[in-house]
């Protein structure tokens, strides 16, 4: 039987309190469960019984060094709905001193950032099929220009359609 999506991820992080603070005040996922040392936390529209597993490995722990001097995950991508949504992860990421890059990959438009452990993630919106056109299709990496896509595809326009939503 095929693999049909990603159900959750684990991440050893150095203070479980500190990054479900990340978590749930900048983006506004809840704990469905914790225990000393670990919390569990799903994604504000998702369906699964968590998303992200937490487990604490204290404050010695260093830095990963993945893709700098070891094989590791580079990062998580969470999807969002709008490009208005995007835009105001974009504020929050900012505010709190998370967001560290932005990109337009023609079929994405991408976020960058770090949690409390500089572990990175990706927030992305995903343009819909039936609104891919050449532009879209090549594979590209250029500074993200929200007022632009949102003038190209409509602020409101649900992302995803088609390419990860069913249609």
């Amino acid at each position: 039987m095929p693999i049909v999506q990603l159900n959750h991820a684990v991440l050893y992080v150095r203070d479980v309190a500190k990054s479900v603070a990340f978590y749930t005040d900048v983006l506004g996922f809840r704990v469905v469960n914790a225990m000393p040392g670990a919390a569990f936390v799903q994604a504000p529209a998702s369906t699964n019984d968590h998303d992200l597993g937490l487990f604490e490995i204290g404050s010695g722990a260093g830095p990963s060094q993945a893709g700098r001097a070891t094989v590791g995950l580079y990062h998580l991508a969470w999807e969002v709905d709008t490009l208005a949504e995007l835009e105001r992860l974009a504020g929050v990421l900012s505010d709190n001193g998370a967001l560290v890059g932005a990109s337009d990959h023609g079929t994405t438009k991408s976020l960058y950032a770090h949690d409390p452990d500089g572990l990175e993630f990706e927030v992305a919106w995903v343009v819909p099929l039936a609104l891919l056109d050449d532009d879209a299709k090549g594979v590209t990496i250029a500074p993200l220009d929200l007022d632009r896509e949102k003038a190209r595809y409509g602020a409101g326009t649900r992302g995803g359609v088609g390419v990860s939503v069913p249609a």
